[in-house]
């Protein structure tokens, strides 16, 4: 948390704010995040433009005039737009735009990351084994029964992995695998090529109306513009234990890799 629409939300939250914008001035207030914020960003990005915005998995990658800015939301970051340097708490960056407005960036457990990355940002490190976007054509079921062959692991644990498909996390692998009718216990490899193709439409769909709704917020999460998101009240089966689905069985809660993982035992199959 945040997962791929909370990050989508605030991509397009930002975008229009900042693109075609001049950094004046950058403000570091904390350089200990999940890595140390690079010494010297100031000096190293002020003068520069802001050309585009984008997202790659549940990274943020502001792309500047010769560099871009990787951003990661961690636990609980948020990127919001302001109107004033940074001075909350745990606002630890900000960037001071040509229009007098800035875009600030906080996070209260610090598991997040702002690095500079060069301009072909798409060979970084941790940007060039990342598997494919799920709101992509490039994304279906064939993707996922090639490379979940005769894989042992738990569907859901596959999913969360990223190596096949990236920002599906743990919200939304459990409402994607409902949808889908499939049991998250159920061995990846043992899945067949229509299930698998019901699987990804499913992920496409529960992405997309998550997005729609503004991403989920549990407790932290805002958009670009500080508010939260609402797709929270539409969850079918995560955080529902003890209650009842739509075809009266009791959702279960169980733990799979250390996460927690919500189904119905009548639908899920």
């Amino acid at each position: 948390m945040p997962e791929l629409p909370e990050v989508e939300t605030v991509r397009r939250g930002i975008a229009p704010e900042i693109i075609g914008r001049r950094i004046v001035a950058v403000f570091v207030r904390q350089r200990r995040l999940r890595r140390l914020v690079p010494a010297g960003l100031g000096k190293k990005i002020t003068g520069l433009s802001v050309v585009g915005v984008y997202r790659r998995a549940k990274y943020l990658i502001i792309v500047l005039d010769s560099c871009a800015l990787l951003v990661h939301l961690g636990m609980s970051g948020a990127l919001r737009i302001g109107s004033s340097p940074p001075k909350a708490k745990h606002e630890h960056i900000g960037w001071a735009l040509d229009n007098g407005k800035h875009l600030l960036y906080s996070d209260p457990r610090r598991f997040g990351l702002v690095l500079l990355a060069e301009k072909c940002f798409e060979k970084h490190p941790l940007l060039e084994h990342l598997g494919c976007e799920p709101l992509t054509r490039d994304f279906n079921g064939q993707v996922l029964h090639a490379a979940w062959r005769g894989k042992k692991m738990p569907v859901k644990t596959a999913l969360l992995a990223g190596k096949t498909v990236v920002g599906v996390g743990n919200i939304y692998a459990s409402e994607s695998l409902f949808d889908a009718c499939i049991r998250p216990q159920t061995a990846a490899g043992k899945i067949s090529a229509k299930r698998c193709a019901v699987l990804a439409a499913a992920i496409k769909s529960v992405l997309r109306r998550a997005i729609r709704a503004g991403g989920s917020t549990l407790r932290d999460f805002v958009d670009g513009h500080g508010q939260p998101g609402m797709f929270q009240m539409k969850w079918r089966v995560y955080g529902r234990d003890g209650s009842h689905c739509r075809c009266g069985a009791v959702i279960r809660k169980i733990f799979q890799s250390g996460r927690a993982t919500y189904y119905c035992p009548r639908c899920q199959r």
